[in-house]
């Protein structure tokens, strides 16, 4: 079990460093879609042959890197429709009328082409964090505390995180600062830090929840105390992070002219829409609208959204190819998929450029989709997106396919077996080093 909690730490630190961490739907699978997951990995297995990884750290940042990309750019298709090939680029697209005020998305489906009611949304507030601000120290002078290690606790509801550290002789005011604001930050436990600094060449630590709205008890998101903690006391009451400057707040808004609070700037409302509150209405009347875009404005944004999927992922693979040669065989697998459906691909004015990119003329696509030919070239399009959803899982499951390595041998052909280690070399090369 620590060994899982090991590897589960390292690779969110290059997940978080070196690649997109995003969540959707699509992360969340049937019994029926693992079980083709395992199935694929076992035929990996059986018929991949031994090899020696390259284990630098660019090789390492490189594989999670095209991994996590392949999964977003997967999700991201799937999202336009749906896993079932038919229904990819068919997802109808929400607007909002003042983006300003709130931006939405549609969650929810079509009943017999029935359209939902479009709504009228004000807000009258956000929803706001935790603060605790400490005191305002000059940011030279040194730290009055005896020498030694500290701690204190970062508590919540049912939670409590204990955060040690060391003060010499040596340190400034701002140097623990500093040092705390990174110690918290990239502990991910929901607190933000940073200094603060004063026009005097004061400083201060400040602690920012990243959840928003009142909790149900009604008290703090957060506190902040060395009272009971293991090391020595007295760094809260010196910096002053133990007083909440900023109660936490639920957003206030109404929609068609009832009143609503939410805990978060983002909600969804009647399982219909997604709503991302934005800013603030400047008076009752100042209104925002939501409803469902037409089926060639819905159409039209999947594809902008495909496209720019596609050219992440490809930029992505860019990237590395000065430490990592291989990813030019990931380069031309997708130059391949998009040459391939090229012609009928610029017919719909999404041109291929040089460097295997796609640039698209959202005028020329509309006129397309809104034409007799609208229909034949959303086929060629749907097929194209197939294809890349289907290299994205391929590359999702094996990321060493692109990685440098020695092949030691080849399994015999006549009387070849499962061997469970191959695919995991991905995680084994970082949890190596890590120990």
């Amino acid at each position: 079990m620590a060994n899982t909690y090991a590897l589960n730490a390292v690779y969110n630190h290059f997940l978080t460093s070196y690649a997109p961490k995003s969540a959707s739907p699509f992360d969340a699978h049937k019994k029926s879609e693992l079980r083709s997951v395992y199935n694929n990995i076992v035929k990996l297995n059986k018929e991949a042959p031994l090899a020696i990884l390259d284990s630098k750290k660019e090789t390492k940042e490189f594989a999670v890197s095209i991994k996590e990309e392949a999964r977003t750019l997967g999700s991201a298709i799937s999202s336009m429709g749906g896993l079932a090939e038919a229904d990819v680029l068919s997802k109808r697209k929400a607007y909002s009328s003042q983006e300003e005020l709130a931006t939405a998305k549609y969650i929810g489906e079509l009943v017999d082409g029935e359209e939902p009611k479009t709504l009228e949304l004000s807000v009258k507030s956000l929803a706001g964090p935790q603060v605790n601000t400490g005191d305002y120290l000059p940011s030279s002078k040194k730290v009055p505390l005896e020498n030694g290690i500290y701690s204190f606790d970062i508590s919540f509801s049912e939670l409590n995180y204990e955060f040690q550290f060391s003060i010499s002789d040596q340190d400034t005011n701002l140097d623990v600062q500093e040092r705390l604001s990174r110690l918290i930050t990239n502990s991910g436990i929901g607190v933000n830090a940073e200094v603060a600094k004063d026009e005097k060449g004061n400083s201060a630590l400040k602690l920012t929840s990243t959840l928003t709205g009142i909790p149900k008890d009604g008290g703090t998101i957060f506190s902040v105390s060395d009272e009971k903690t293991s090391k020595m006391a007295g760094i809260v009451d010196y910096l002053g992070i133990g007083d909440v400057t900023r109660y936490p707040e639920n957003a206030l808004f109404t929609v068609n002219g009832m009143e609503r609070s939410a805990s978060s700037n983002h909600f969804t409302v009647e399982k219909t829409y997604e709503i991302s509150l934005q800013g603030v209405s400047s008076s009752p009347e100042m209104t925002t609208e939501i409803g469902l875009k037409t089926d060639t404005e819905s159409i039209t944004e999947n594809i902008s959204s495909l496209v720019r999927g596609y050219n992440d992922f490809l930029n992505t693979a860019k990237s590395f190819l000065e430490t990592q040669p291989k990813s030019s065989r990931l380069l031309g697998e997708l130059k391949t998929i998009s040459s391939y459906y090229r012609n009928d691909l610029e017919k719909a004015g999404i041109n291929i450029e040089q460097d295997g990119s796609i640039r698209v003329d959202n005028s020329e696509l509309q006129n397309v989709m809104e034409s007799e030919e609208g229909e034949q070239a959303l086929g060629s399009i749907k097929d194209f997106a197939n294809t890349l959803l289907r290299k994205s899982i391929q590359v999702s499951i094996d990321p060493m396919n692109y990685v440098n390595k020695t092949i030691v041998a080849y399994k015999n052909p006549g009387k070849s077996f499962t061997n469970p280690y191959i695919t995991s070399q991905y995680s084994g090369m970082m949890f190596n080093s890590y120990c």
